[in-house]
């Protein structure tokens, strides 16, 4: 290992060599012999484990390997002298200043001392690949391709930084056996046309790159930086908190000698008094200003220069001089230089164990991946086989789908649950449709999946559809309505418009919201399929089973997943014919929904109020205009007020206890052994015509309401007539009556039902069947189609020429590494 001596004015003197050896020196004349060859042999085992490590860096930085490789990462301030170290390192230039590598991307640098080397050879990794590419001796050629090859991936990737290093191998006979990572340097301020998070995006990746523990920190700072003033030293505390893994080097240590004059403040300075531990010693490093064309020998020159400079002016030119026994082994490029080799042949010794055991186990998972790989390639030959492991993953998620919806706890519902506020958004669904006010049901802030996510949209549902109200109908809308009633004959007007109005707003407000259920629950059902997915993995993770595993067959997994949302959206198609179905049921003017006997709490009013209404000589006399009354007195063909009520309040009262009492509904053709007198109570003789009178017309005038109505209207009609005077209210409030009932029968008798055995006995009973008619039920070349895509097979070739070109670097990695652990 070529080092330099130590400089001092002993190693400055040279030995005589025709110096006569002494006696006692004759005497031990073998032990110089089997000294020499222990330091060959040292040196021997040193070089080949430095070679190791750098081979193993090489595959690690083409494959993306992550490996604990003992490494150098040199970090600092923009400035503050990374590029000369490095360049002193190396033992010549080749203006890596000049193209600003260190600003922008990495640099490794694996540096290998080889004595036959007398001119540096430098090989650079070729990206995305372990090979090296052919050797460079031209200092500008090597920093134009640093420069080139930048630029390119940097405008590539649209970046102004990146951390994905370039790799330059150096062996040369006056260069050590080191390995050192050179990043970007810290900067306040980004460069003119480069983003104005460059500064921010450096210091966050230098952080990455220094973080892992098996990397030694070198950090420089200018000499004429005080250390209480220090930018970047706090952000190194936040990577190594005690130094324990941090160099320190204070570059630029000559612009500082000119301000010492008394041995205290040089000793002051050197030990860095209460801004570092007691332990942690920095070093001083100078290097040659002249950036002139010089040769590699007169550059090596004059480095060891100015370390002889630096030294006798501390000597000489500081009153009292400086504890040259404590801060001397810490002053210069040279000691720097020795101590950054004896330090990283110290950690690649420590590592080898731990890097034998990581490289074994690496060896055996690209093993695996072999393997995989060769059993799709057997697979794409071997359909009966594929067909199996297709069916059985099929079958897996649909027993995992029917757990969830019976209700399941894994995985963990606060990963994978939504809230109420979560499903409404992410299925784009947003809130329920003409519903103004927010629809907070039980349980909408918890994180819900499966059953449970279903029965709460369930209830949202309910929740939004009893929110709503009848909704108010112009008086034009009953204007037209109840004249064309009118317009046909009949006396039963005013309850078929109600009736009309509240069919009319029941199909066009309750039909979205239906629609929108039905949505919302198969956005519950389709999300539950990533969720069988990772319970399958699970599953397979934990069993023994030899079971192929099917995650890498994208092709498959998304039919079977386009399969089961296909699946899941014609159930929602269905549900919404069928809940419109019963829609158009509950509103039809045939359905007797809103005239059940249950459904009538005060029958006789009602029948009374609209004997009112239907017994006046035309509905067309009402006026629904805002300053008509309901009967306007003067009109024609009207009789007195005192004739309008052609029944008694007496007969009134008693007419509505007896209806109250029986329900009975009058059959659409008089039978004589009925009563003809509903009001009084009375039979009617068979033939007998001599009861005449109003009594007698308005008995077959209720009657005939009673008819068409089946004796069964809404609730206190009698009382909003009377109390508002106004056929308009009257007729909006007997609408919302009947709007109410028809949601009421919809909502807790049909729908439910319609929706669970629409949704979830089909995702019981008939999803593997569906799913596997569609996927399995093909031939074997249209089965094939979701395994093996156009250019599949050379895809999965490639793939496996590039894991046997990996798991041979690696196999040759293992060995060395084996050899050398016999030697430690």
């Amino acid at each position: 290992m070529a080092t330099n001596a130590l400089l001092s004015p002993a190693a400055g003197r040279t030995p005589n060599p025709k110096a006569t050896p002494s006696p006692s020196a004759r005497r031990a004349g073998p032990a110089p012999d089997a000294a020499t060859a222990a330091a060959a042999a040292a040196t021997s085992d040193t070089k080949a484990r430095f070679e190791a490590y750098n081979r193993l860096q090489a595959a690690a930085v083409a494959f993306g390997e992550k490996l604990p490789i003992p490494e150098i990462v040199a970090i600092g301030g923009q400035s503050d002298g990374k590029s000369s170290l490095l360049e002193a390192l190396l033992g010549f230039r080749f203006n890596v200043r000049e193209v600003e590598m260190g600003t922008r991307r990495p640099l490794v640098l694996q540096m290998v001392h080889d004595p036959a080397a007398l001119e540096p050879r430098c090989r650079f990794q070729e990206e995305d690949s372990e090979e090296y590419g052919h050797p460079m001796v031209l200092s500008s050629a090597i920093a134009d391709l640093i420069k080139q090859r930048t630029e390119s991936h940097l405008r590539a990737i649209q970046a102004a930084v990146s951390a994905k290093p370039i790799v330059m191998r150096a062996e040369y006979a006056h260069c050590p056996n080191l390995t050192i990572i050179d990043t970007p340097g810290f900067v306040l301020k980004s460069k003119k046309g480069e983003p104005e998070r460059t500064p921010q995006e450096i210091l966050s990746m230098v952080k990455t790159l220094a973080s892992p523990p098996h990397r030694l920190i070198l950090f420089l700072q200018q000499s004429s930086v005080e250390w209480c003033s220090s930018l970047w030293l706090d952000a190194i505390r936040e990577i190594d908190p005690s130094f324990r893994r941090t160099m320190i080097v204070i570059s630029k240590f000559d612009n500082r000698l000119k301000e010492f004059t008394e041995k205290w403040e040089v000793d002051s300075y050197l030990s860095a008094s209460g801004y570092l531990g007691d332990n942690i010693h920095p070093f001083f490093v100078a290097l040659p200003k002249d950036r002139g064309t010089v040769s590699n020998e007169e550059f090596r020159r004059q480095i060891c220069q100015v370390d002889i400079d630096v030294l006798k002016h501390l000597r000489d030119g500081v009153k009292g001089g400086f504890n040259e026994e404590k801060y001397g082994p810490y002053i210069g490029f040279s000691r720097l230089r020795k101590y950054l080799e004896s330090e990283l042949q110290k950690r690649y010794k420590e590592a080898a164990p731990a890097t034998l055991a990581l490289l074994e186990q690496r060896c055996s998972d690209v093993s695996m991946d072999l393997s995989r790989l060769d059993s799709k390639l057997q697979a794409t030959s071997d359909v009966s086989q594929l067909r199996r492991s297709a069916m059985l993953h099929a079958a897996s998620i649909c027993t995992h789908l029917r757990a969830l919806l019976d209700g399941a706890a894994d995985p963990a519902p606060e990963l994978w649950g939504k809230t109420t506020e979560e499903e409404q958004m992410h299925s784009g669904l947003g809130s329920w449709p003409g519903i103004s006010v927010p629809v907070k049901p039980p349980n909408s802030t918890l994180k819900l999946y499966g059953g449970a996510a279903f029965e709460r949209v369930m209830h949202e549902f309910r929740c939004a559809t009893y929110s709503m109200e009848c909704p108010q109908v112009s008086r034009e809308k009953v204007a037209n309505i109840l004249l064309a009633h009118a317009g046909r004959g009949g006396s039963s007007g005013v309850t078929e418009a109600a009736a009309e109005i509240a069919r009319a707003a029941a199909r066009s407000w309750l039909a979205p919201l239906t629609e929108t259920a039905c949505d919302r629950l198969a956005f519950v059902l389709q999300s539950l399929f990533d969720l069988a997915m990772e319970r399958s993995r699970n599953d397979d993770s934990k069993s023994d089973q030899n079971v192929e595993n099917m995650d890498g067959y994208v092709g498959f997994l998304a039919a079977l997943r386009c399969s089961y949302y296909k699946f899941v959206k014609d159930l929602s198609k269905q549900c919404k014919q069928i809940v419109r179905h019963h829609l158009d049921s509950v509103t039809s003017p045939y359905s007797h929904i809103c005239y059940e006997s249950d459904f009538l709490g005060g029958a006789g009013s009602v029948a009374n109020t609209l004997h009112r209404f239907n017994q006046f000589n035309g509905v067309a006399s009402f006026d629904l205009s805002d300053s008509g009354s309901a009967l306007e007195e003067g009109q024609e063909n009207l009789p007195p007020k005192d004739q309008q009520h052609m029944t008694p309040p007496a007969k009134a009262n008693e007419s509505r206890d007896i209806l109250r009492e029986s329900q009975l509904t009058v059959p659409e053709t008089p039978s004589p052994d009925l009563p003809g007198d509903m009001h009084g109570g009375k039979k009617k003789d068979n033939g007998n015509m001599n009861d005449g009178g109003a009594r007698k017309r308005h008995a077959r005038m209720a009657a005939y309401a009673n008819r068409n109505h089946h004796n069964n209207v809404t609730v206190g009609a009698d009382d909003l007539v009377s109390k508002s005077g106004s056929s308009y209210s009257s007729i909006c409030s007997i609408s919302a009556q009947y709007f109410s009932k028809m949601r009421e029968v919809l909502i807790e008798r049909n729908v439910p039902s319609a929706l669970n055995s629409g949704f979830l006995t089909p995702c019981r009973e008939r999803l593997f069947l569906a799913l596997g008619f569609e996927l399995f039920a093909v031939n074997d070349d249209k089965f094939m189609d979701m395994f093996v895509s156009p250019g599949a097979v050379d895809s999965i070739q490639n793939e496996r020429q590039s894991l046997l070109k990996r798991q041979k670097i690696l196999l040759s990695c293992l060995n060395e590494f084996k050899n050398i652990s016999r030697t430690l």
